[in-house]
């Protein structure tokens, strides 16, 4: 399987962009483009929102690399890691793990979260097009919502819009584990 960074990098040559076009188009550095391109790391999703829009393609499609037929069956055994956010720009603070991979017509992205503790160090709040739907298995999660903030329980859910400025994070010392389901509007 080729990395995410792989993927960006070649829907952007196949577009016959240069980094400094994409650049323009998304409102990132060209830094830190490289650096998505060449590291495959990455301190939010929003900037992978950002790239995957500005490419005229969904945020799912960096992770596909196969196609599944109807209905599409995500075993626990065969769940992988598929993108690990760096916060901090070190140490790993929230790992994806995508549900959705290989369906290639959906319209959501559903994924298996893991928050780690040092995810609650980025307060950073982010926002675009869409809704999100989170419900927390394991462990305590804060969120950020414009200027609310709730902490959830195993069990506890949340439905939002996402064009309102949030931000998902651990809430304790021990790391959280959520479900989550995103929607993107074309």
């Amino acid at each position: 399987m080729s990395s995410i960074g792989t993927r960006i990098r070649s829907y952007r040559e196949r577009q016959k962009l240069s980094i400094e076009d994409l650049a323009e188009r998304t409102g990132l550095t060209e830094e830190f483009i490289q650096a998505v391109e060449g590291t495959d790391m990455y301190p939010s999703l929003r900037p992978l929102v950002k790239l995957a829009r500005a490419l005229g393609v969904r945020l799912g499609t960096f992770l596909d690399d196969q196609v599944s037929s109807d209905p599409l069956v995500v075993r626990l055994a065969d769940r992988e890691e598929e993108l690990t956010m760096h916060p901090d720009g070190k140490e790993p603070g929230v790992v994806f793990h995508s549900l959705g991979r290989g369906k290639t017509d959906r319209h959501m992205e559903p994924f298996f979260i893991e928050l780690l503790p040092k995810s609650g160090l980025d307060d950073t709040l982010s926002s675009h097009e869409g809704e999100e739907f989170i419900v927390v298995q394991s462990g305590s999660m804060r969120l950020r919502y414009g200027q609310e903030e709730s902490i959830l329980s195993p069990g506890d859910s949340a439905y939002f819009n996402s064009v309102v400025p949030h931000n998902v994070a651990c809430a304790g010392d021990e790391k959280a584990e959520i479900y989550a389901v995103l929607y993107f509007p074309e």
